[in-house]
């Protein structure tokens, strides 16, 4: 025999070797180790309907590259060496038996390839000395698995596996199938993934738990499960939001992003309160504008935006975000926002998921500090209605942007009516945030900076008079003998507000 014909043989031989090695290791000591014990971080208590739950077996770990199962209706290849008369192709029966020269039926339901190969083994061991066997997976059966609980799209998925199986990575796995279900909701428990395996030949069943936490934390690729026909994977709800593991969720790579919009409400101090629907990305700041950012969830930022902004009530220390599971329940956090804007928490601006609730109550106390914060942050409008009423050249509401001086607002209406203006000082207008009315003078110099004083930020709603100057009340006064009231000044003088 040439060398070109040896080396295959003894590559063939080699293979054998291993797999009889692979054997015996798995049917003699694998089984009794508990496998996918990694206790690096703490694990999260299982619900308790579903107690004392075993961590998945060391045979089932796809660390290995043989965790494919075969059944009725994979078509595998038999090779036995130096017997190419034994040697063929063969489709599994329903019943999960194959018909082999000379040794007759043999009984492969259930098996790993290895495991297969160790039972035709056996069977020819009566026939050949010490039989070399290579079993190949040619073409599997698709695959069935069940998705339920806390994943965006539940049901039944099947999976066609092609090509050999001696790569476990053509395998379905759990990744897989939750990326194929559109991940889980951000209400899943990933500590605590439940996967439903009936035993083979038996009516039982054995549940298993796994631990996707760890793969995202720490690469621990065990806990990436390899699917088998007729399994069942249960994603359990939250009992709390978690911020951080919640950011973390959101990017994973088996999460896909979706194309379906968010259906979400928020109400409380907001401009627009009400149920939104928000586009993966979408993060308008003016309802003429819309950014796509198809690599983000949709945040509360996002949200409140949406809604117009936060108003000068809003208490962004307690926002309260609630969420409903699958199963009925509601779990509920709080964010902070100021720390978000203050200190750049990112932790704070919570993704959401479809059917949230967002509620953003008012503020115990005013800060004028904090007002002032909330005005620069992007959580406020683009822009902020005040009315310019009185003697100026275009008296009416005025659209300016948030933290606008009272200067600054009189110039946006055209400034002083210069024959009929009383240009020393204005009267100022405001609603509190204890509901209600103050009023006082301002004197104005158009050369003053920002100061609380003499030229005060304004707020949305604030009303700002520029009284008539002392001749022209006098005209007004004598053209208006015997006549009614008329006008915003016939309004006003009724309130009070002016003389």
């Amino acid at each position: 025999m040439t060398d070109s014909r040896s080396l295959p043989l003894i590559c063939t031989l080699r293979q054998g070797l291993l797999v009889s090695l692979g054997t015996a290791v798995l049917l003699g000591t694998l089984p009794g180790k508990a496998s996918f014990a990694l206790t690096t971080r703490p694990q999260t208590p299982f619900p308790a309907n579903r107690p004392n739950l075993p961590a998945v077996p060391a045979e089932l770990l796809n660390a290995d590259g043989d965790s494919y199962v075969l059944g009725g209706g994979d078509r595998i290849r038999i090779d036995i060496f130096g017997v190419p008369e034994f040697s063929g192709e063969y489709q599994i029966l329903p019943n999960g038996t194959i018909s082999l020269p000379r040794v007759g039926s043999a009984n492969v339901q259930g098996l790993t390839l290895r495991q297969a190969t160790d039972r035709i083994s056996r069977q020819y061991s009566n026939y050949l000395a010490r039989p070399v066997i290579t079993l190949n997976l040619l073409a599997g059966r698709p695959v069935r698995v069940a998705l339920a609980g806390e994943v965006n799209r539940p049901g039944t998925y099947v999976v066609t596996v092609t090509g050999t199986a001696n790569n476990a990575g053509e395998v379905p796995s759990l990744s897989r199938v939750l990326q194929m279900g559109e991940g889980p909701t951000q209400a899943a428990d990933l500590r605590a993934i439940q996967v439903i395996r009936r035993r083979p030949g038996t009516n039982t069943v054995a549940t298993y738990r796994v631990n996707f936490w760890q793969l995202m934390q720490e690469g621990a690729l065990a806990q990436d499960l390899r699917l088998q026909d007729g399994d069942s994977v249960l994603l359990p709800p939250l009992t709390e939001i978690n911020l951080a593991d919640a950011q973390n969720a959101s990017t994973a790579s088996f999460i896909p992003r979706s194309n379906r919009p968010l259906r979400i409400a928020i109400v409380g101090e907001v401009n627009r309160p009400g149920p939104y629907t928000i586009a993966d990305g979408q993060a308008p700041s003016a309802r003429d504008r819309t950014e796509t950012q198809n690599s983000q969830t949709p945040s509360v930022t996002q949200a409140i935006q949406v809604a117009g902004g936060i108003t000068q009530l809003a208490d962004l220390r307690n926002i309260e975000i609630k969420r409903r599971t699958r199963s009925g329940k509601e779990i509920s956090t709080k964010v902070n926002f100021w720390d978000l804007i203050e200190k750049g928490d990112v932790l704070q601006d919570l993704p959401l998921q479809d059917g949230d609730r967002i509620e953003i109550g008012q503020a115990a106390a005013f800060n004028q500090a904090e007002f002032q914060g909330k005005a620069k942050s992007s959580l406020s409008p683009d822009r902020i209605a005040v009315n310019v009423v009185g003697e100026v050249t275009r008296p009416g509401a005025v659209s300016i942007p948030p933290n606008t001086p009272l200067n600054q607002a009189l110039l946006s209406a055209g400034g002083f009516d210069n024959k009929r203006a009383k240009k020393s000082n204005v009267t100022l207008v405001r609603l509190e945030p204890n509901g209600s009315v103050s009023k006082r003078s301002v004197a104005v110099d158009f050369a003053n900076d920002v100061n609380e004083k003499t030229n005060p930020v304004l707020r949305n709603g604030d009303t700002i008079i520029v009284d008539r100057s002392g001749l022209t009340k006098v005209t007004d006064g004598v053209g208006n003998i015997g006549g009614p009231l008329s006008g915003v000044f016939g309004i006003l003088r009724l309130l009070g507000i002016v003389r």
